[in-house]
């Protein structure tokens, strides 16, 4: 019997607050570049998209019109990915690529909601007014949106990507799921190649009001996610899309692709966080699952900013002094479901760069490491459940 198949990332999809592509990545990490408006929505500071032109991924305008700001952001990247491992318009390929989706719900028309609630305030509200300005001012696609698995089915319109398709919620979480699943069913051969992330639109009012009923924003000034604590914490959204191709080592090479990196080991747990300290020893309790041999190393950690799970982080990332940590947090912003995907993309753009990125942390607990990443870890703990480690790995 045969061991588990080697899985390579042969593709990478990036777009966020500082860009799109992985050039330009590149070049504003090693530049130290954070992009965040502190006055449209204050006072919660939100990492914007960066300016892009959608037309270059999606080209129909009807498509994007049918799509809301978090499924252009996510088709597109997914473009990008397909693009960068070179299967972007090759039905032979897409049509049975599978895909796996971690999103959340779709965006809401603020304008309709504010009329419904004012018009409810005034007591203009009679019965059957709900239904009508339902029915009249929200369009179809809208109300759709709704719906998670339409990111997916967007993708599969716009660029073709045919195969199966899951789409899986439950904010960090489920991207945590979506890549220790695609890792398993390609290790195990029943996938090939398989398109995996997530997207997220962080410039939403709804969103900042429902993490403000959870005390969940980060509020004021903008910090970096380890300089935040009980007094100052929080999490500051953003809007990223993060998207791999996986691909088994023999489909990969028997079409000349080249390899990033190799994705060794996704691990989740989903701890009950009643008692202090639960995040710690979850994150504990998987780190030897990884199979790592050194004691030192590189770490890129999804940390939120948000307490006490930041400092139950923080806690276990102490417990392995050799690890020099980046937090995606400080740079991109939150990303919800987009934030382990992405930490996935930057580890293995790391390591085909030869070098981690540098600190961009003023509270001394990011510390530059010289030379070149044979290993990434890459950690995760969502804000309120959820946690996930996962070992990225040059190809030998």
């Amino acid at each position: 019997m045969t061991g588990p198949k080697e899985v390579w990332i042969t593709g990478i999809g990036i777009v966020s607050s500082l860009g799109e592509g992985l050039d330009a990545h590149w070049e504003a990490l090693n530049a130290r570049r954070v992009n965040v408006d502190e006055a449209r929505f204050a006072p919660y500071p939100v990492h914007p998209l960066a300016p892009v032109s959608f037309d270059a991924q999606i080209p129909k305008k009807g498509d994007q019109r049918q799509m809301e700001a978090w499924q252009r952001i996510g088709v597109y990247a997914a473009g990008l990915a397909l693009d960068s491992a070179g299967v972007k318009g090759k039905p032979e390929i897409l049509s049975r690529m599978d895909m796996i989706v971690a999103a959340g719900g779709g965006e809401r028309d603020i304008a309709v909601d504010l009329a419904i609630l004012n018009a409810d305030a005034k007591g203009n509200s009679a019965p059957g007014f709900l239904n009508e300005k339902l029915m009249n001012d929200l369009r179809p696609t809208l109300f759709l949106a709704q719906l998670s698995n339409l990111l997916a089915g967007n993708i599969a319109i716009v660029h073709g990507v045919c195969g199966t398709s899951r789409t899986f919620m439950g904010e960090e979480a489920a991207s945590m799921d979506a890549a220790r699943i695609a890792l398993a069913r390609i290790e195990g051969g029943q996938s090939d190649i398989a398109l995996v992330g997530a997207a997220h639109s962080g410039e939403r009012p709804d969103l900042l009001i429902l993490y403000e009923f959870g005390d969940f924003n980060l509020t004021g000034k903008y910090a970096p996610v380890w300089s935040r604590d009980k007094a100052h914490g929080g999490f500051a959204l953003g809007s990223a899309g993060a998207f791999l191709v996986l691909e088994s080592r023999e489909h990969a090479e028997a079409r000349g692709a080249k390899p990033y990196a190799r994705l060794s080991r996704v691990v989740a747990d989903l701890a009950q966080r009643k008692q202090p300290g639960a995040v710690t020893r979850s994150l504990e309790a998987m780190w030897p699952k990884l199979g790592l041999t050194d004691d030192t190393g590189y770490l890129i950690s999804g940390a939120t900013g948000v307490e006490p799970v930041t400092s139950e982080e923080k806690a276990f990332l102490q417990k392995h002094p050799g690890y020099a940590v980046r937090a995606t947090g400080s740079i991109f912003g939150h990303t919800l479901e987009t934030q382990f995907p992405l930490g996935l993309a930057l580890a293995a753009l790391s390591i085909s760069r030869g070098a981690l990125f540098p600190p961009n942390d003023s509270s001394g607990f990011e510390v530059e490491k010289a030379g070149s990443p044979n290993q990434i870890v890459v950690e995760g703990a969502g804000h309120w459940q959820g946690e996930g480690l996962a070992l990225v790995e040059a190809v030998k």
